[in-house]
Order: C-alpha cells, then structure tokens, then sequence
C-alpha cells in the first residue's frame, strides 16, 4: 500500500490549511492506525494527530484545539484540517498507517509542504 497525501501549501498566520491522505490504489484491507506527523527543518519528526480504526483520537499538545483529524474507514482517507496556523506549524506533514500487532506494519506518504508566514 502507498500513501498519497496532499493539501499542503503557503498560507498567513491565523489562516486554515485542510490535508489528504489516501491509498494511492484500492484495497480492502481496513488499515490500523493512520496518523498525521510533521518535520520542521532542522528537526526530527513529531507527532500531529493519529486515529484509530475503532475512532479514538490522540493529538499533540500543540494541535489540540487548532486542528482535527478525520477518518474514513472504507476509503482507507484520513483529513487534518489545521486552522489557526502559526509560523512554526511550518514543515513538512507526513501521513503514516501503523499497525503494532501482527501483522506489523509502518507506510508513510511521501509528504506535503505547510508554510505559514507571519
């Protein structure tokens, strides 16, 4: 499975971004936990928001109330819109589908670019 996420783009603080994330093909494998991570330049990747498949929700501290992760479980899709977005939100945002027990699996997109100007 490939991961194909897109949305990013430039925007001014206090602006709103909406990311994609899908299967670039079809399958009906209902994939574990799909998640959204990010990494600024000169920084390792961190954590944005992850859900799961049964729906429970975790975010990072710096994304609770800016930003909501959604889910659709047939089409494998997850969305994170990002409102009120501040200059650090810039990097680069990773989504990824995780599955801890067997079979074990870490995929990862290839990445969209967020830049937020101040």
């Amino acid at each position: 499975v490939q991961l194909q996420a897109s949305g990013g783009g430039w925007v001014q603080a206090g602006g709103s971004l909406r990311l994609s994330c899908a299967p670039a093909e079809r399958t009906t494998v209902t994939l574990a936990t799909m998640g959204w991570y990010r990494q600024a330049a000169g920084k390792q990747r961190e954590l944005v928001a992850t859900v799961t498949s049964g729906g429970t929700i975790n975010y990072a501290d710096f994304a609770e109330g800016r930003f909501t992760i959604s889910r659709h479980n047939a089409k494998n899709a997850i969305w994170l819109q990002m409102d009120n977005l501040k200059p650090e939100d810039t990097g680069v945002y990773y989504c990824n589908a995780r599955r801890t027990m067997t079979p074990v699996y870490s995929i990862w997109g290839q990445g969209t670019l967020v830049t937020v100007s101040s």
